[in-house]
C-alpha cells in the first residue's frame, strides 16, 4: 500500500525564528508579502515582530487585519479583494489559527473564478489550488495550522463551520517561534494546548492513521504531556513553552497526514452556533468522546496514555487507557475548562440545535474516522452528556 505525506517545504523552529521571515521569503524568490493578522496583533504591536524584519530587508509589507476568531466567508471575501487589488506574491499568516486559516482560505478563493464562494471548497471537494503561497507564523501552541493542509471557515448563511482540505491550504513554509507564546494568558494556553493534544490523539486513533503520522503523534503527546500544566501555571517557562510549540507543530503534521475524528466533528458546530473558541470546545468534549470510543481502540488509547506519561509500559491496556481518560478529566478540572452550561449556553437553545449540530458534525466527515463511528442519535446523546458534565 502506498501512503502519501505532505508538509511545508521549509519549517524553521526555535527561539527567534520569526526574525528569519525575510530570509525565508528570499529563499523562495518572494518579496511582496501581504501579512494577514488580527486587530489585537496590530493594536498590541505584536505584529511588528514579523513586520520589522521584513522592512529591515528592504521589503514593504502590507497588512490585512480584519480577521475574526472564527474566520467567516465574508472576511475571506474581503481579504481576497485586498489581495487582488495589490501586487502581492505571497501571504504571511501571523497569529493564532484564525489568521493562518484566513490566509489559507484567501489564497484558495482568490484562485477561483470571480463570484466563487468558500462553500464550494468544503470537503469532500479538493481545494488544491492557491493563487499565491502562504507562509505561516503561529503565535499560539495549538492549532498546528502552520503545518496542515486544512482550513476551517464559517459559512455565515448556514452557521456551518466548513472543513476545507487540499494542497491549496498547505503552507509553503512555517516559522515556529515559541517566544511568541510567552504573553499568552492561562485560558488560551490551556485551550490551545488541549487542542494540540487532541490533534495528536485523534490522529493516532484515527482509521486513517499510518506509520509516519503515528511517529509525529506519539512525539507530540510525549512533549505535551509533561509540559501543559507547567506552561499553564508558569507562562514564562521557556522549556515548557518550547516543548508545547514543537508538540503543536508535530501534532499538526500528524493529523494533516492522518485525520481528526469525532471530537473535531462535534466541536465545529459548537463554535459555529455558540462562538466558543475551537480549543475550548475540543476540551469540553475530549473526555466524554474519548470514553465513548475507548473500547473500540483500547490498545491505541493505552499507548497514548503511556506516551502522555500517565501510564507505564507494564500497565495493562485497560489500565493505561483508563489512566489516559482520568488525566483528560484532571486537565479540565485543573485548567478550569467549563461545561457548555458553565460557559453560559442556554439549555433550550442547545437542545433545539442538537439535531442540526449532529447533522453538521457527520457532514464534516471527521466522525467517520473515529474508532467507534457514531450515528446521529449517539452524537446527540454525547452533546447532552457534556452539556452539564454528567
Amino acid at each position: 500500500m502506498i501512503t502519501s505525506y505532505v508538509s511545508p517545504r521549509a519549517i524553521r523552529i526555535g527561539a527567534g525564528a520569526v526574525q528569519q521571515v525575510a530570509a525565508v521569503l528570499a529563499q523562495f524568490g518572494l518579496s511582496r508579502p501581504l501579512v494577514v493578522t488580527d486587530p489585537w496583533m496590530v493594536s498590541s504591536g505584536t505584529v511588528e515582530k514579523a513586520l520589522a524584519p521584513l522592512r529591515a530587508a528592504g521589503l514593504a509589507p502590507a497588512v490585512f487585519s480584519e480577521t475574526v476568531p472564527d474566520p467567516t466567508d465574508t472576511v475571506i471575501e474581503a481579504g481576497v479583494k485586498v489581495l487582488l487589488a495589490g501586487d502581492y506574491d505571497c501571504l504571511v499568516g501571523f497569529g493564532g489559527g484564525s489568521p493562518m486559516d484566513t490566509a489559507k482560505a484567501m489564497a484558495i478563493l482568490a484562485a477561483a473564478p470571480a463570484g466563487a464562494k468558500m462553500r464550494q471548497f468544503k470537503v469532500p471537494a479538493a481545494a488544491d489550488a492557491g493563487l499565491v503561497p502562504v507562509i505561516c507564523i503561529p503565535t499560539t501552541a495549538g492549532t498546528g495550522s502552520e503545518a496542515t493542509r486544512f482550513t476551517v471557515i464559517t459559512d455565515t448563511e448556514t452557521d456551518e463551520k466548513m472543513l476545507i482540505a487540499g494542497l491549496g491550504a498547505l503552507p509553503l513554509a512555517a516559522l515556529v517561534d515559541y517566544e511568541l507564546t510567552f504573553s499568552l494568558p492561562p485560558r488560551i494556553t490551556a485551550d490551545t494546548g488541549i487542542d494540540s493534544f487532541t490533534h495528536a490523539l485523534e490522529a493516532f486513533v484515527s482509521a486513517r492513521a499510518n506509520a509516519q503520522s503515528d511517529t509525529w503523534a506519539l512525539s507530540a503527546m510525549r512533549l505535551i504531556g509533561p509540559n501543559l500544566r507547567t506552561a499553564y501555571h508558569q507562562p514564562n517557562n521557556a522549556a515548557a513553552r518550547e516543548a508545547m510549540m514543537l508538540g503543536a507543530t508535530q501534532a499538526g503534521l500528524a493529523f494533516s497526514n492522518s485525520s481528526v475524528a469525532l471530537v473535531h466533528g462535534m466541536s465545529r458546530p459548537i463554535g459555529a452556533h455558540f462562538h466558543v473558541a475551537h480549543g475550548l470546545s475540543n476540551a469540553m468534549l475530549l473526555p466524554a468522546v474519548t470514553e465513548y470510543g475507548l473500547e473500540a481502540a483500547l490498545d491505541r488509547y493505552a499507548e497514548a496514555g503511556r506516551a502522555l506519561g500517565v501510564a507505564q509500559r507494564g500497565d495493562s491496556d485497560a489500565s493505561a487507557a483508563e489512566k489516559l481518560l482520568a488525566e483528560l478529566r484532571a486537565w479540565n478540572d485543573e485548567m478550569k475548562v467549563p461545561t457548555p452550561q458553565g460557559y453560559g449556553i442556554d439549555r433550550a437553545k442547545w437542545e433545539g440545535l442538537l439535531p442540526l449540530m449532529a447533522e453538521q458534525a457527520l457532514a464534516s466527515g471527521s466522525p467517520g474516522n473515529n474508532p467507534r463511528v457514531p450515528e446521529a442519535a449517539e452524537i446527540v446523546a454525547l452533546y447532552r452528556k457534556v452539556y452539564a458534565g454528567n
